[in-house]
């Protein structure tokens, strides 16, 4: 075989991958945005029960996923069928907003630890910051900080286009992939451990001495830190493919870690909608109004042809 023969037939292999790669990862995906639009549809509906801080929250991290999902998309969608379009610029905003995507998720988490920081610790002294318009600044915040997190995607020229390649920081551009996971995994995922640890131990702290309401809500505390760090950890177990591919370079593993994000987006929202007990309250409550009701004993009596009215005495 030549060598255009043997680079035709490699690039035919890997739009073959990318094929099955992207089905799998849509199928997850369309799951994922389904359950989040869902989870926005609820909360907005559920007034006043849904209408709280926490679900803000989690609405907020359901939108950031929406926004994930349509850019991996996009991004697949042009792997497959956008090869008239070989712009380097095109390419760079294209990884701009992927980039985004995933840092506007994990920074929802962190401001959902903000929150449960002011609400713990600071709320006694402080009021105005467990308020709505508190957390509206800390959402508008957080996507303004994740936008001018991930501008060096666009502002240098280290991303190019290539033929059926992810647009991608390339691996020999070291200290762009460094800042990369720095800024966009490392430093928000830091804070939200140290947060949660240090709520964790005031309130295993304060928990000998305090009251019955004191220690029901130091429990609510302590249930919502467990389910935040649940999901959390669900989310981040989708990159570990990623650093694995960066050490290894195995293009295997860099198939795996084109789906594992999708998947781990999915289980994460589903978990979402089992592990809160508001949202799985409401669920079943407007399953049960759904389903319908097949009533019991008419209280008639056929006789012959003619139904005849039971004669029922209630006795009191």
């Amino acid at each position: 075989m030549n060598t255009t023969a043997f680079a035709n037939s490699s690039l035919d292999n890997n739009v073959e991958d990318y094929r099955i790669v992207a089905l799998i990862s849509l199928i997850f995906v369309i799951i994922a945005v389904t359950i989040s639009t869902f989870i926005l549809i609820l909360v907005w509906i559920t007034k006043p029960r849904l209408h709280t801080i926490n679900h803000l929250l989690m609405c907020n991290t359901a939108f950031a996923t929406i926004f994930y999902c349509v850019t991996m998309k996009i991004n697949f969608a042009y792997v497959l069928f956008g090869q008239w379009n070989i712009s380097d610029v095109s390419c760079r905003f294209r990884a701009y907003f992927a980039y985004s995507g995933v840092a506007a998720v994990i920074y929802s988490y962190l401001i959902q630890a903000i929150s449960r920081f002011f609400f713990s610790v600071l709320s006694a002294k402080y009021r105005r910051l467990t308020s709505f318009k508190t957390h509206y600044i800390l959402i508008v915040c957080q996507w303004i900080v994740v936008f001018l997190l991930t501008s060096p995607s666009v502002l240098t020229n280290d991303i190019h286009f290539v033929p059926n390649v992810f647009c991608w920081v390339p691996l020999e551009h070291m200290i762009h992939i460094a800042y990369t996971v720095f800024a966009y995994y490392i430093s928000p995922i830091m804070p939200v451990v140290i947060i949660y640890v240090y709520i964790y131990v005031q309130v295993r702290k304060t928990r000998v001495n305090a009251t019955a309401t004191s220690q029901n809500s130091q429990k609510r505390d302590l249930d919502l830190l467990r389910r935040v760090v649940i999901l959390l950890g669900i989310y981040l177990t989708g990159g570990i493919p990623t650093l694995l591919f960066m050490l290894t370079s195995v293009r295997l593993i860099y198939m795996i870690n084109l789906v594992s994000p999708s998947v781990c987006v999915c289980i994460e929202k589903l978990c979402t909608i089992l592990l809160d007990r508001e949202i799985y309250q409401v669920i079943r409550a407007k399953i049960a109004q759904a389903a319908p009701v097949t009533p019991f004993g008419t209280g008639v009596i056929l006789i012959g042809s003619e139904p005849r009215q039971r004669n029922v005495r209630h006795d009191i």
